[in-house]
C-alpha cells in the first residue's frame, strides 16, 4: 500500500467508527451522511485490504488489523487537535466550555460542590459532566475523549496519560455519637480487639477501588463482622445513627458528615487520590486551567512531591 494514496480524512472515519462501535454514530459526531460515512469505511477496507469492522449480532466487531490501527491513529489525532487548540488563548470568564470529569459516587459529592461553586464564579459560562467511567476504563475514556481528567484511587500504567498525586488520605472509622465499644474504654483510637468485637458496615462501589476496605478486612481475618454491604457511601450516615453499626471510611468523608462519632483505627490504612489525563492535553490552555483549578482546590502535597 502506498501511504500517499491515503486521504487523511479517512482516518477520522476510522477513529469515530472505533469510538462509537457504529457506522450511523460515527457519521453524526463527524457530521457526515451514513451513506458518506459508509463509502469512506468501503474506501478504507479498500486501501488496507481487510473489512476493519464486521457485523454480528453484537454489533460492529474489529478486526485485528483494525484493534492495531485505531489507537494509534486515535492518539496522533487527539495529539494534532491539542496542538491546533493549544494555539487558542483560554478566557474562563468568557467560555462556554462542557467540563468532563470522571467522578465516583464519593469523588461526586466531596469534589464536585466545591468545584462548581469555583467554576460559577470564575466561569459561569462552562458547564460540568460527571461521566460514570469504572476504573478500569479511565484510560480508555481519556483516550476517546469522553473524559478530560479523572480524580480517584488511580494509578494508569499506560503510556499515554499522566497523573500526579493530588492528596494521600487515611481511613477511620464512624458511628453513632452514642455508640462505644463492647470491649474496653472509649478513647480517640479503637483497639484490634474492639474492631474485631464490633459489626461492620462497608460500601463496596462498583466504579471505584474503594473496595479495598473489605480486602483490608480479609486480610485481618475480620471479614466475618460485615453485616451490611451497601453499594453508595451516602447510605453511610443514616446507617451507622440508626444502629449500632461501624462504617470504615475515608477520613475526608468524614470530616464532611457532621453528626458522627469519628474513631482513629488500630492500623494505619492510607491510599492515594491521584488527578489523570491524556497527554494529548497536556498543552491546551483550557485543560490546564482545570487542572490547575482542581490542584488549588484539592491538592495537598506539594509540587516537588507529586509522583
Amino acid at each position: 500500500m502506498n501511504f500517499r494514496q491515503l486521504d487523511l480524512n479517512l482516518l477520522r472515519v476510522l477513529a469515530a467508527i472505533h469510538r462509537t462501535g457504529s457506522v450511523t454514530a460515527a457519521g453524526r459526531s463527524l457530521a457526515l451522511s451514513q451513506s458518506a460515512t459508509s463509502n469512506a469505511l468501503a474506501r478504507l477496507r479498500q486501501f488496507f485490504g481487510d473489512d476493519l469492522f464486521v457485523r454480528s449480532p453484537a454489533g460492529l466487531q474489529r478486526t485485528r488489523l483494525c484493534e492495531q490501527l485505531a489507537p494509534a491513529v486515535v492518539s496522533h489525532l487527539l495529539s494534532l487537535e491539542a496542538l491546533v487548540t493549544g494555539m487558542e488563548d483560554f478566557d474562563p470568564a468568557r467560555s462556554d466550555t462542557t467540563w468532563r470529569l470522571s467522578l465516583s459516587d464519593l469523588g461526586e459529592m466531596l469534589f464536585l460542590p466545591p468545584l462548581a461553586s469555583e467554576l460559577r464564579q470564575l466561569a459561569p459560562g462552562t458547564r460540568v459532566s460527571n461521566v460514570a467511567v469504572a476504573a478500569p476504563a479511565v484510560t480508555g475514556a481519556l483516550e476517546a475523549r469522553e473524559i478530560d481528567c479523572a480524580i480517584g484511587i488511580l494509578q494508569p500504567r499506560h503510556r499515554g496519560v499522566h497523573a500526579e498525586l493530588l492528596f494521600r488520605e487515611q481511613y477511620v472509622a464512624i458511628t453513632a455519637p452514642a455508640w462505644r465499644p463492647a470491649t474496653g474504654r472509649a478513647a480517640a483510637s479503637l483497639t484490634r480487639a474492639q474492631l474485631a468485637a464490633a459489626s461492620l458496615v462497608v460500601a463496596s462501589p462498583t466504579a471505584t477501588f474503594h473496595s479495598s476496605v473489605e480486602e483490608m478486612l480479609v486480610g485481618l481475618k475480620m471479614a466475618d463482622r460485615i453485616v451490611l454491604r451497601a453499594r453508595h457511601f451516602s447510605a453511610l450516615p443514616d446507617l451507622v445513627t440508626s444502629s449500632d453499626l461501624l462504617a470504615i471510611v475515608p477520613a475526608m468523608y468524614a470530616r464532611s458528615r457532621p453528626g458522627l462519632r469519628t474513631w482513629k483505627l488500630p492500623f494505619a490504612p492510607h491510599y492515594d487520590v491521584r488527578l489523570v489525563w491524556h497527554a494529548s492535553t497536556a498543552r491546551d490552555p483550557a485543560q490546564q486551567w482545570l487542572r490547575g483549578l482542581l490542584h488549588r482546590l484539592f491538592g495537598r502535597v506539594p509540587a516537588n512531591r507529586r509522583d
